[in-house]
């Protein structure tokens, strides 16, 4: 007896077509034709577009919920929000694939130490840095200066300079990229140099001002365009040692990246 042959409509099985529904979403919410904050389209318009039932479309939403391209709201104010990607939810998924390898600091650091002044450089090289990048980092700079003296506000200043520094490199790949392990490295400083004591080694006002006066010669040299220069005076910031830099916070650094940081 010859098996009756299938027919390509019934090989299409559910959870095929609900991919092929959340592919076409996706491309909508990327693209921007869906904006952020934008609710998609209802189920009943969905359904007369794609011309599918009601368990795949569901299925196509809980794939694009699962993405956090979505959130569905259920109840009487339903419907699906759109949510355009986020830097920070970068940051969190590769914090918690760190963490879940236990990954420690130390190696973290290290990797900000190769990494960084690389973006350094690009911000050196951009023709147009004394408008896109310099007036940034001296805003930082002028209100590190400005609260010096109080070692909580200073920490997030000295921070911020870093963040600017990353997100202005001009490359968005590398901002991007390294500024998701920047976003990381700078919750873990956040978190554990405050609680460390009374702010642990940014207790100390010389400390405070050393790496404040390491910032300002990595924006003199930004300013000079001096790439060369400037990625050196980064790896040496990030390296440490008795005269500040990244490893003078006053923390252990063989413990493990912490993604809930990221949340604090």
């Amino acid at each position: 007896m010859t098996a009756e042959p299938i027919s390509p409509r019934r090989q299409l099985k559910q959870p095929r077509i609900a991919e092929i529904v959340a592919e076409g979403l996706r491309q909508r919410i990327l693209s921007g034709e869906l904006e952020d904050g934008a609710l998609l389209p209802k189920q009943e318009e969905l359904l007369a577009e794609f011309g599918i039932s009601p368990p795949s479309i569901r299925e196509a939403l809980r794939i694009l919920e699962t993405e956090g391209l979505i959130t569905v709201q259920r109840g009487n104010v339903g419907g699906a929000v759109v949510h355009r990607p986020q830097a920070s939810k970068a940051a969190y998924m590769l914090g918690l694939v760190l963490q879940s390898r236990s990954v420690t600091l130390d190696d973290l650091v290290n990797a900000m130490r190769k990494l960084e002044p690389a973006c350094a450089a690009e911000c050196a090289l951009r023709p147009d840095r004394h408008q896109s990048v310099l007036p940034r980092l001296r805003a930082v700079l002028d209100e590190g200066l400005r609260v010096i003296d109080d070692p909580d506000a200073f920490i997030g200043q000295a921070r911020r300079f870093h963040t600017e520094l990353v997100n202005h490199c001009g490359n968005q790949t590398m901002s991007l990229v390294v500024g998701a392990l920047e976003a990381l490295w700078s919750a873990q400083v956040d978190v554990l140099a405050r609680k460390n004591a009374t702010h642990g080694s940014f207790s100390d006002r010389a400390i405070r001002q050393s790496l404040a006066d390491e910032h300002e010669r990595l924006y003199r040299l930004i300013a000079e365009g001096d790439a060369r220069g400037v990625e050196q005076a980064m790896r040496e910031h990030y390296s440490g040692g008795s005269e500040g830099g990244e490893r003078q916070h006053g923390f252990g650094f063989g413990s493990v990246v912490n993604a809930s940081m990221l949340q604090s």
